[in-house]
């Protein structure tokens, strides 16, 4: 059984049985029945045409699902012409079930278990274990988000910025439970790549890849956190490397920047260098004005002053620091690390203690009172 295939078919044929005129609820719906269908079936009888077949037993379950429905009753005249049996339509909505999934109505946790089912073919089971949440809360979730976007037209153009933002949620959530989300996320964002083309979709997409190709490195055996300068090069991901500046420098050719293409220049930047004392942080540090000039944000600020920091000094970092609100996530970890580099460990030590109260996971918090004991070893070694 190839689930491989079965999970890239079954956005395009939801997408298609959605066109047609089913809700996205129901829709969904037989689609998951067709694809328990084809589980038993397909192993002793493979079709020609899976998603010929998929299209068709949806549809059928759709239509069966209608006529048994007495409250859809006045919709039968026009379900009750099925579509023949064959070759689906070479015509792939996908990109519109994107938008669909990642409508504005719905929240981010909302947008991304959608997606996630309706797009990636997972399981709420599977959706339920890689967020750490009990089945039924998921399928509350899922079922909510299925209603609300159930009365959306499904011609009415998406935005492709909210799609994106989704598909790096679900990227930034990593591994947990089952389901690998870094590895579905990058995906997903391919199989968008592959229906629209877009410079920030292959930005998106280049980010994805250059971050992934250190995943190795970014833990210790005994699931310590590795900073950066630290991870072992040798065992970074060369072919994702190159991959991704491939995808980023066509998008950087179209001279229409985003902030996924600067997000990902960045990243290139720290692939490029062999050692981390060979990064080039000037550079990183004028990737970081384009991006406060697109996105304004608070959190690139911050890490504009950690590169600042390494490009002229520490304490023109903590200059570049001073200059925003101390109560952002992760701002005492840059100020003691900026101390750490200007040599005030006694500063750095309790400023790393300080973030380390204010850690928002248990790896992280670790990493940062590590930081803080070592610092006070060698002070009263």
């Amino acid at each position: 059984m190839d689930d491989a295939l079965l999970r890239g078919l079954t956005p395009s044929v939801l997408a298609l049985l959605v066109r047609r005129g089913a809700d996205f609820a129901a829709a969904e719906d037989a689609v998951q029945d067709a694809l328990v269908e084809a589980v038993r079936v397909w192993p002793d009888d493979p079709p020609r045409d899976p998603k010929g077949w998929l299209v068709t037993v949806a549809w059928r379950r759709f239509l069966d699902a209608a006529r048994a429905d007495a409250a859809r009753r006045r919709r039968e005249d026009r379900l009750d012409e099925e579509p023949a049996a064959g070759t689906a339509s070479a015509r792939d909505d996908t990109l519109q079930l994107y938008f669909l999934c990642a409508h504005p109505s719905l929240t981010p946790a909302s947008a991304v278990a959608l997606t996630l089912r309706a797009v990636g073919g997972l399981t709420t089971r599977q959706i339920a274990r890689a967020y750490l949440v009990p089945e039924a809360t998921m399928a509350q979730r899922i079922s909510r988000a299925k209603r609300t976007v159930s009365a959306v037209r499904f011609d009415r153009p998406g935005d492709v910025a909210t799609v994106l933002r989704v598909l790096y949620l679900v990227f930034n959530e990593g591994y947990s439970g089952d389901v690998d989300l870094a590895a579905e996320a990058i995906r997903l964002t391919r199989q968008l790549a592959a229906a629209i083309d877009h410079p920030e979709v292959a930005g998106l997409l280049a980010l994805m890849l250059l971050h992934h190709a250190r995943r190795a490195t970014r833990t210790a055996p005994d699931g310590s956190l590795v900073p950066l300068a630290e991870q072992d090069r040798s065992r970074w991901d060369t072919a994702s490397i190159a991959e991704g500046v491939e995808l980023l420098q066509a998008a950087l050719a179209r001279d229409r920047l985003g902030e996924f293409q600067a997000q990902a220049a960045v990243a290139a930047l720290h692939a490029d260098a062999r050692t981390a004392q060979e990064t080039d942080w000037v550079q990183i540090v004028e990737w970081y004005d384009e991006l406060a000039r697109l996105t304004d944000s608070p959190v690139v600020r911050l890490n504009r002053a950690v590169a600042v920091g390494q490009a002229d000094g520490p304490q023109a970092g903590l200059a570049a620091l001073a200059e925003l609100d101390p109560a952002l996530p992760r701002h005492t970890a840059a100020a003691a690390y900026l101390h750490e580099r200007a040599g005030d460990a006694a500063t750095a030590a309790r400023l790393y203690a300080e973030a380390a109260d204010k850690a928002s996971n248990l790896a992280e918090r670790d990493h940062l009172l590590r930081q803080a004991a070592r610092l006070n070893a060698h002070r009263h070694g």
